[in-house]
């Protein structure tokens, strides 16, 4: 999983994912990558709008997101 969010970092590429707060309350979220630590992530969230720590225990799924251009013909 770090290797994918290292990589995300390094290619600027927002994630969505979903995660679990300490508290159990479960939430998506769209996230800019910022920092990769040994147990957690920092990251900008675009959800709350500021930059947030995770802890990978604590995500559940992740995917990046591929803006699609808009064609105009």
């Amino acid at each position: 999983m770090k290797n994918k969010l290292f990589y995300a970092m390094e290619s600027n590429q927002m994630v969505e994912m979903i995660y679990m707060s300490n508290r159990g309350q479960i939430s998506q979220r769209r996230i800019n990558v910022l920092k990769v630590n040994e147990s957690s992530m920092v990251a900008y969230c675009y959800l709350r709008r500021k930059q947030r720590t995770f802890s990978y225990s604590n995500i559940l799924s992740f995917i990046p997101v591929f803006k699609k251009e808009k064609m105009v013909i």
